[in-house]
This record gives structure tokens, C-alpha cells and sequence, in this order.
């Protein structure tokens, strides 16, 4: 069954300073950051995929780039935060789960290898990074049986980062769009999975990549280190 895949890129990406959307940003190796997680798609999941992109910020750059895939809008992205992207692309979703990614993550394809048992398993997840714990970086703790309890940037006694590559079951996406809808318009979409855990018993699992690259530019720092990858 093919794999529903959503990509944010709606945001302004103002931390980085560039002029197109910061999905767009180059690579060393000549590739966007979106064109490598395309192709990290196609290396994990071959033909068996399809992908929406959430798009706003300066969206004809990215349509231009990438024909194949179908699009949504999120006309308020200089207004709104990635819950209401995400929110507009399970909306427009088909039946079944949604694996989606944020648009600036720079990540080894075997992270995707690793976490396909868990789609086809339809278990909701939340890839983490166990071997760091930064300030101004997605955290989370965890239940007495292993589920993700707390997820956001203001946890405190993370037991490691959000990496920004996640999953949500088919029978969990109609909660997680409610609370979604729910939050306000400047949350991340990790509140609306939070409210989900609390209100309606979501059990979302981490999965730990620690031992494989993954990196979210936000910042200079952050492109630097995703071109001395090793993959």
C-alpha cells in the first residue's frame, strides 16, 4: 500500500536569512535540503509513497521544483505555526496514516528505513535523538509504559530531542486533527500531539535514531554541520 508522506514548508525560515523558503536552501552536494529528503523517500520506500507538500512562503519556488508531488496552501503561513500546516494536510489526506517530515530536516535515509516496521505496523511515533538535549529544541518524556508524555520546547528533564519526523496512526489521525484545530494559531503542531496523549490517550512511541545523522536548520550552525555529513 503506497505511503501518504506530507513535507511542511510553509514557513518564512526568517532564523537562516535566505531568500527562497528554506526547504529550497542547497547542500554541499549540489541538492536542496527537500530534493535529498525526496530522494531519501524513493531510497526507503522506492515507488510506494506519494507526497504533499504544505506550502506558503514564496510557494511558486517550490511547485516549480517539484511537479510531482500535490500540494496544499496554508494562505496565513506569515500568521500561523506548523500545527495549522499540519492540520491542513491531514485534512486533505486519504484514509490510512501519515508519516510527515519538517521541511528543513537534513537525515540519513536508513532513519527511514528504521521506522518503516512501525508504519506498517500503523504505530504512531515520534522519531527522537536521545544522545542531546538542547535548550531551544522539541523534548520529551515518557509514561510507565514507554509512550511519549510531555513534547515540547519548554520540557523540562528531556530525555532527548524531537528530530521533526513523524507518524500518525490511521485511527489516531482524527483526534490529533481535532486537537490540532484546537490549538492556537502560534503552537507547533507537537501541542496538538501533546493535547492528543492527555485528552484522548494517544500512544505515540520515540523511535531513537542517535546513531544515525539527522539535523533541523534553523540556523548557519546547522546547515554547516548538515554539509559535514557522512552518509
Amino acid at each position: 500500500m503506497s505511503k501518504q508522506v506530507v513535507i511542511l514548508a510553509a514557513g518564512m525560515g526568517t532564523r537562516l536569512a535566505r531568500p527562497l523558503p528554506k526547504p529550497l536552501t542547497e547542500l554541499r552536494d549540489g541538492r536542496s535540503i527537500m530534493k535529498q529528503q525526496i530522494d531519501n523517500l524513493g531510497f526507503a520506500f522506492g515507488e510506494s509513497y506519494r507526497v504533499m507538500i504544505v506550502v506558503g512562503f514564496k510557494l511558486e519556488a517550490i511547485i516549480e521544483r517539484f511537479p510531482e508531488a500535490t500540494f496544499v496552501y496554508n494562505e496565513l503561513y506569515d500568521q500561523t505555526n506548523t500545527s495549522k500546516s499540519l492540520l491542513k494536510a491531514l485534512r486533505a489526506s486519504g484514509d490510512g496514516g501519515v508519516l510527515w517530515l519538517n521541511g528543513d530536516v537534513v537525515f540519513d535515509p536508513q532513519v527511514l528505513v528504521r521506522v518503516t516496521p512501525k508504519i506498517e505496523a500503523d504505530q504512531s511515533f515520534v522519531v527522537v535523538n536521545q544522545s542531546k538535549v538542547s535548550d531551544e529544541e522539541v523534548k520529551y518524556t515518557l509514561d510507565a509504559h514507554g509512550y511519549i508524555n510531555e513534547l515540547s520546547k519548554q520540557v523540562v528533564g528531556g530525555l532527548g530531542e524531537a528530530v521533526g519526523i513523524n507518524y500518525v496512526a490511521a485511527q489516531d489521525k482524527k483526534a490529533l486533527i481535532a486537537r490540532l484545530q484546537e490549538v492556537g494559531d502560534q503552537d507547533y503542531f507537537e501541542r496538538g500531539i501533546e493535547l492528543a496523549i492527555e485528552k484522548d490517550g494517544l500512544e505515540v512511541l520515540p523511535i531513537d535514531i542517535s546513531d544515525l545523522f539527522a539535523v533541523e536548520v534553523d540556523f548557519e550552525a546547522d546547515l554547516e554541520r548538515a554539509n559535514q555529513r557522512k552518509m
